[in-house]
């Protein structure tokens, strides 16, 4: 028992720190191992950057569009239509339909609340997904 004796004479009192350092090594591989484990990933469904040119060129003749312009003015397909006529003509045009979706322009000098207006509108009309189109280059 010599190793037990300090210098002065007396029992040294140090702890075993070997089995406590064992203890953490091993919690830390099993850390290392299940953190990467454990990380949950998150499903997209992104679109093509470049659609095929099929894609391109191709239209849909169901596709509602409604415009909003400055004025403030409405066009559905084109077709201009006043503000006070705009709930009917939701009304006449999504009823008979099964698919009720709809996409909207806005004019980038229409105030923001004409586009929620509208939008609004639509909802009231029987439109259940309101999208924006893809922007168009010239």
């Amino acid at each position: 028992m010599a190793g037990m004796e300090g210098a002065s004479g007396g029992l040294r009192n140090e702890p075993n720190v070997v089995p406590m350092i064992d203890v953490l090594l091993v919690l830390l591989i099993i850390f290392m191992i299940t953190i990467p484990m454990s990380r949950v990933a998150i499903d997209l469904q992104l679109p093509d950057p470049k659609p095929p040119e099929e894609q391109q060129d191709q239209k849909n003749p169901d596709q509602i569009v409604l415009e909003v312009l400055p004025g403030p003015q409405f066009m559905i397909n084109k077709a201009s239509v006043s503000k006070e006529a705009l709930p009917a003509k939701f009304k006449e045009i999504y009823d008979p339909r099964p698919e009720k979706i709809l996409f909207v322009k806005g004019d980038p000098t229409v105030k923001y609340q004409e586009i929620i207006w509208s939008m609004d509108v639509a909802r009231g009309g029987g439109v259940k997904v309101i999208g924006i189109p893809p922007k168009t280059t010239p």
